[in-house]
């Protein structure tokens, strides 16, 4: 059992991560990776990168384990939604760290020779890690990570909702079913007993695309303390931009260029219309008649900072683009998607 044990001060500073956090992302698809086959959902997505992973990427399955112990340095407490800042923040890790979590490691597992390196924190082997790091991301994740983000923004959008419902007792009592919240202290279901005190510090909560079966903390309890949990991933498979499988549907309920437009401001984080149009490569003028519509229909949201009109998603636009709104041939499953998607935007619950 992990305990977590919140003082008052503590209760006021829980934070949600923003996004999918790329750093543990990445940590926790490894663990699928090597791990069995349980995920049906998973198991198209992990047959596709286990044959095909890069072979500079390889070394990672070396030093991410699929159970026990995986080094704290590889998923820094912070977090971020941007890859190549987590990246950066990975490769800044104090030589001690580095030394630290690689021995840690060693001690559960035979280490390859080029850990001796990176535990040394010599430049070559860190950049050694930071290319097997990016070249991981952009092949086993970044072709997914439209349908990751919309799972996890969904996620987000419940909790918010149980936290204005409730406040903090509702936002940490429904996190999760092996999760119970006894105040002061947060219980996690987990492999070994151990008490983590907040003291102050707060907490962050991680909502996690890959993250299987029961939340997970960091090992080191000194570090900023976090808490990854996983979300509800739905019943659809994981593919490669998140709804191709429904894109000629989507096409023909939109129109193929709108169906388009939509999709690129999923991908294009407060995407301009400018960029939108050199993405599609049509006018900028034919941007703004399809956001316009798109708007009016509720599926996208407009900000114009000066001179410039910023686009992004709304709750129901992920919805319909991740295909999870309910469809007239999902009668037999409204249960499940009334739990998984039919509470997330106001106007259509």
């Amino acid at each position: 059992m992990l305990r977590i044990h919140f003082s008052a001060e503590d209760l006021g500073r829980i934070r949600l991560a923003t996004g999918p956090d790329p750093a543990w992302e990445a940590l926790l698809s490894l663990h699928v990776l090597g791990g069995p086959d349980i995920d049906v959902e998973l198991r198209r997505w992990r047959t596709h990168v286990r044959t095909s992973i890069d072979t500079a990427a390889r070394p990672l399955l070396h030093l991410v384990p699929p159970r026990g112990y995986s080094p704290d340095f590889l998923t820094p407490a912070e977090g971020t939604t941007d890859p190549e800042a987590a990246v950066d923040t990975i490769l800044s890790t104090s030589h001690v760290r580095l030394r630290t979590d690689v021995a840690t490691l060693g001690q559960q597992r035979r280490l390859p020779s080029w850990a001796a390196a990176l535990a040394s924190g010599l430049p070559a082997a860190r950049r050694g890690l930071g290319t097997a790091l990016r070249r991981y991301h952009r092949q086993a994740l970044h072709p997914y990570w439209t349908q990751i983000s919309a799972s996890v923004d969904a996620e987000r959008a419940l909790r918010a909702k149980a936290f204005l419902a409730g406040g903090t007792d509702r936002l940490l009592s429904g996190l999760h079913p092996t999760v119970q919240w006894r105040a002061p202290v947060l219980q996690v279901s987990y492999p070994e007993d151990r008490d983590v005190h907040l003291q102050g510090r707060g907490l962050r909560l991680v909502p996690s695309y890959f993250c299987r079966g029961r939340p997970i903390a960091l090992r080191d309890g000194a570090l900023s303390p976090v808490l990854v949990y996983p979300v509800n991933r739905g019943i659809d498979s994981l593919r490669p931009g998140g709804a191709v499988g429904r894109a000629s549907a989507l096409d023909r309920l939109l129109g193929r260029t709108r169906a388009a437009t939509l999709a690129t401001i999923a991908e294009v984080e407060n995407a301009t219309g400018n960029e939108i149009a050199r993405r599609l490569a049509i006018s900028p003028a034919s941007v703004s008649e399809h956001a316009t519509v798109l708007r009016d229909a509720g599926l996208i949201h407009s900000l114009r900072v000066r001179n410039t009109m910023r686009h992004t998603l709304t709750p129901l636009g992920t919805e319909l683009l991740d295909g999870r709104a309910a469809r007239p041939s999902d009668t037999a499953e409204q249960g499940d998607a009334d739990g998984a998607a039919g509470a997330l935007a106001p106007s259509t619950r």
